[in-house]
């Protein structure tokens, strides 16, 4: 299971760069999608033409409030293959950008990662953003190949951590806030990224210290635990994809998979605005 999480993580800056770079920012305005809209229409777009109640059941831990001001009306202007085009052009461009397709081990990553994916497609029941975009065609170039299939075993694991915060009556903004307090990610980016207002914060801060989960701003004892257990549990959920690999397939490219994923950071492909 550890060597699994450790092939995920240190290959997902490649899917998770393409929420900041400033290639897809450019892309999606020249479709007249603009800040957050860019973001949720085309991590959507998969669906169809989703409708902002779509966009809240699945991404889960945004403002409902924000996710419908974003999404209301976005598909008149344009269309979901337009943006899927886009998304997959600001991909490739960001990619090639940082060096990936010059990487020596490029082939072999490309496999491990795509027989991943492709195992993953047999488990696709209660995961909706993975079997969305399950659905979708493979590019051919193997830049896109990969970040194709990385973005495929991303939404596999997420719809699966959503599931898991689901089963233990932990909601999207309460999930924030318990990741906020493990010191892994600056609280003011998650208020804001989320668009979650301060009253709203604390409200559920408040919730949670009620169901003994924070002490303060801090984790508690039973909140750690409660994070480990949804943590490990998602790691579980997320076998199915890495299971064809085996122990010793996942290892390799666990190992292959950080001069990608730092190639990725050192080009600052994660680095807001």
């Amino acid at each position: 299971m550890k060597t699994a999480r450790a092939a995920w993580r240190r290959l997902e800056p490649l899917h998770g760069m393409i929420y900041f770079v400033p290639e897809a920012r450019r892309r999606y305005a020249d479709l007249g999608l603009r800040g957050r809209t860019g973001y949720f229409t085309s991590r959507s777009a998969a669906f169809g033409r989703a409708s902002a109640e779509l966009v809240i059941s699945t991404f889960y831990n945004f403002n409902p409030d924000a996710v419908r001001a974003a999404v209301d009306g976005a598909w008149d202007a344009t269309t979901p293959q337009q943006v899927l085009d886009a998304r997959y052009a600001a991909a490739g461009e960001a990619l090639r950008r940082a060096g990936i397709h010059e990487l020596p081990d490029m082939a072999e990553v490309l496999d491990l990662t795509s027989r991943a994916a492709e195992a993953a497609g047999a488990h696709a029941q209660g995961r909706p953003l993975f079997a969305a975009h399950a659905a979708l065609p493979w590019p051919e170039e193997p830049v896109l190949r990969l970040w194709h299939a990385q973005t495929l075993l991303r939404e596999f694991r997420g719809d699966g951590h959503v599931a898991c915060l689901l089963s233990e009556g932990v909601g999207g903004l309460e999930a924030l806030i318990l990741h906020a307090a493990t010191g892994e990610l600056p609280v003011d980016f998650l208020k804001a990224s989320r668009a979650w207002s301060e009253e709203q914060w604390a409200g559920a801060q408040e919730r949670l210290r009620e169901r003994g989960l924070l002490e303060g701003e801090s984790l508690s004892p039973e909140g750690a635990a409660l994070r480990r257990h949804i943590e490990d549990r998602t790691d579980r959920l997320a076998l199915p994809a890495y299971a064809v690999l085996g122990d010793a397939g996942c290892e390799r490219l666990a190992e292959l998979a950080s001069p990608f994923g730092r190639a990725v950071v050192e080009a600052g492909l994660l680095k807001l605005g």
